[in-house]
């Protein structure tokens, strides 16, 4: 008697890898120093917690299908039009809903060579290519992106800043990638980090969107406003851009209490400018000591930092991460992004900071000894 055989997904499916995040807990029952993730140090402004709270008092009733009092504070901030903005369960979802609207079998997508996970994933599952474009001194090069387009390019994904590198691109080469590509292709502009860039010839995306007709733009509150636990991101689309992806969003793809919550944080951008600000002088140290220790680290403008360990002696990053671990430290491995030999750091308290200094000045002097 044969097996009976189930529903089999549509072909190339199961060839894709799963996003596997940075680890969150080890074994045992002591706290970790979690800087894995690229989470806020302070977490939640404390306006956005009351406001998460005082939602409890509507759980059994829908929340508003266009989150328009989120879009609303978003487009006072920024000074935009909230029938422009889409909002999401996480900037994640609305990079798969681009996708879905502008990817199909026989398309192609670009992103560049450490480009995020999530665009490779995102272009298969709609049945389109990937295709990746090499980059420049760990950045993305436009020349490269270019070069890259075919009669099938559809989607260009590019993270400014980068993760897990934290490189950018300059505005003026934004807007020469802008002007390379056809007008009948999408240029999506993951711009997750973006409130920590303190460079002057930094733009984060709203200018091409708003004097084009083919850029997106996508932010999350899962970075400094510390809101990942609620999963909330938006979207700064042309109008028609904006259609689309209303049309195939979930009806109630965004929670009530994380739409009060991202109201309410939105508000509070005193709390934000003392994450950026600390996130600015402790970035700035901790690239100074571990290039003190012997580690190179990747210059960057988000809240993270790329730290390069050698490859022999005893002191690889496989052999730090198992270091940093018996010490009850976790930082992000990055072998799937291409960097087997490095680890990424999210720049955390000063605490924290200090504490994965001491371990890795220890690791990489070979005197150190595990904490029980």
């Amino acid at each position: 008697m044969s097996a009976k055989r189930g529903p089999i997904p549509r072909q190339g499916i199961l060839d894709i890898a799963p996003y596997v995040p940075g680890k969150s807990a080890l074994p045992g029952a002591h706290p970790v120093i979690k800087l894995s993730s690229n989470e806020s140090p302070f977490g939640p402004s404390p306006r956005a917690v009351e406001a998460y709270l005082a939602a409890a008092s509507s759980l059994s009733r829908y929340p508003d299908g266009s989150a328009r009092s989120l879009r609303e504070a978003i487009a006072k901030l920024y000074g935009l039009d909230p029938g422009h903005i889409v909002c999401g369960a996480g900037s994640d979802e609305v990079l798969n809903l681009i996708a879905s609207a502008y990817l199909g079998s026989g398309d192609e997508a670009i992103y560049s060579e450490h480009g995020f996970l999530v665009y490779k994933i995102a272009i298969l599952g709609r049945g389109a290519t990937p295709v990746v474009a090499p980059e420049k001194d760990l950045t993305a090069d436009v020349d490269a992106i270019l070069a890259k387009v075919s009669p099938k390019t559809r989607v260009v994904f590019i993270a400014n800043p980068n993760n897990p590198t934290g490189t950018y691109l300059p505005f003026d080469e934004m807007k020469r990638l802008r002007a390379g590509l056809r007008d009948d292709i999408l240029l999506v502009i993951d711009s997750a980090y973006a409130e920590y860039v303190r460079a002057n010839d930094y733009e984060a995306g709203i200018e091409l969107v708003a004097t084009t007709h083919n850029t997106v733009m996508t932010r999350t509150f899962s970075k400094i406003y510390g809101l990942a636990y609620l999963r909330l991101g938006w979207a700064y689309c042309p109008a028609e851009v904006a259609d689309a992806l209303n049309r195939i969003r979930g009806p109630f793809n965004v929670s009530g209490p994380a739409i009060a919550a991202g109201v309410a944080a939105l508000e509070d951008q005193a709390w934000i400018r003392r994450a950026a600000d600390h996130n600015e002088v402790w970035r700035g140290r901790m690239a100074e000591a571990l290039t003190r220790l012997g580690l190179r680290v990747t210059p960057s403008a988000a809240n993270f930092l790329l730290l390069h360990f050698p490859t022999g002696n005893g002191r690889s990053a496989d052999e730090a991460d198992a270091f940093l671990h018996e010490r009850r430290i976790i930082l992000r491995r990055v072998a799937e992004y291409g960097f087997p030999d490095a680890l990424r750091m999210t720049i955390g308290t000063e605490d924290d900071n200090r504490a994965v200094l001491e371990a890795l000045a220890a690791f990489m002097s070979g005197k150190g000894t595990a904490r029980k």
